[in-house]
């Protein structure tokens, strides 16, 4: 399914050291002519760490979408009764995220954003960011697998030596993540090596 024209959030959470590749595929969302809509969680927009400060972020994604970005609960619950995106992507969507989307915590702007918009019955997709993938988040990750219209950007093990519990997305596989998500499909294959 073409992007043109489609309403798309992209829920910002923790995982600094996924924003460089993430920045490039909002501008990707953006020339394939998608509407862009950015949430952004509580730690990401008080947390500095080495990869940035949070106030470069949200300029950066103003900037990008000419939007600017969701940043309460408040702000992100009207998703739900006015319907208005063609889909979500949690980009990048931390261990934290994870386990308290697959629980039904709603305690953040990208968690609210996440549970307004899937009781719409539209497309929420992942891309998992976490060192503890293969451990404690294991059981949350396969909840949300197989949850109705969940969807997840195809992520690996990208140090298995080092964080053998560790599962990121491959980023560059949103676009074709977000139109098998739109067709109600998962993207295959979901795993692959890095």
């Amino acid at each position: 399914m073409d992007l043109k024209g489609k309403k798309v959030g992209i829920a910002l959470t923790g995982s600094f050291c996924t924003y460089e590749k993430i920045f490039a595929e909002l501008e990707r969302l953006v020339e394939a002519g998608a509407e862009v809509f950015t949430i952004f969680s509580d730690a990401s927009q008080r947390i500095s760490s080495r990869f940035g400060k949070p106030e470069e972020f949200l300029a950066k994604a103003e900037e990008i979408t000419g939007r600017k970005p969701i940043l309460t609960i408040e702000q992100a619950e009207p998703i739900g009764p006015t319907g208005y995106l063609d889909a979500l992507v949690i980009f990048p969507c931390t261990g934290n995220t994870c386990a308290k989307l697959a629980n039904g915590i709603t305690d953040t702007p990208v968690l609210m954003a996440a549970k307004a918009h899937l009781r719409n019955g539209k497309p929420l997709v992942i891309s998992i960011s976490t060192n503890d993938a293969l451990g404690m988040n294991m059981k949350n990750i396969g909840l949300l697998l197989n949850a109705k219209h969940v969807f997840f950007v195809p992520f690996g093990q990208d140090a298995p030596v080092k964080k053998p519990n560790s599962l990121i997305a491959h980023t560059g596989r949103l676009i074709p993540t977000l139109e098998a998500a739109l067709d109600g499909e998962q993207y295959q294959p979901i795993l692959e090596s890095f």
